[in-house]
């Protein structure tokens, strides 16, 4: 596990590894909250994209907190793994709305279903 500083600049560093043009119009960046974040279902919530209306802004949060809570018991280069996922599936989210595109946040949905038991496994 890492604490939340070192998440910091491993969030930092792990982002400085992608091509500049990924973050293109993402203006609000990234960020890390200590947050521990639920949605209705109650399931953690690792990390979020963010568009404002209007063109006022596009970022990321990802939530240190909630990954904490599920990823807490990994070891540092495990930990840091899953901050990696998380920034790189906010991220796929961002270019996807770039692009007009919403497969992943419609596979999110799925997924989310077949966890909760809504639908049946593959």
């Amino acid at each position: 596990m890492l604490s939340f500083e070192e998440a910091e600049v491993a969030l930092d560093e792990i982002a400085g590894a992608l091509p500049p043009a990924i973050f293109d119009r993402l203006n609000g960046g990234y960020v890390l909250t200590p947050d521990i974040m639920r949605d209705t279902d109650g399931l953690y919530i690792l990390g979020q994209y963010h568009v404002r209306p209007n063109g006022l802004g596009r970022y990321v949060t990802v939530h240190y907190g909630s990954i904490y809570e599920v990823y807490g018991h990994l070891s540092p280069r495990r930990f840091r793994e899953k901050l990696k996922h998380v920034l790189h599936h906010e991220l796929t989210h961002h270019l996807e709305s770039l692009a007009g595109d919403k497969s992943l946040e419609i596979q999110d949905n799925i997924d989310k279903a077949r966890y909760l038991g809504l639908l049946p496994d593959r």
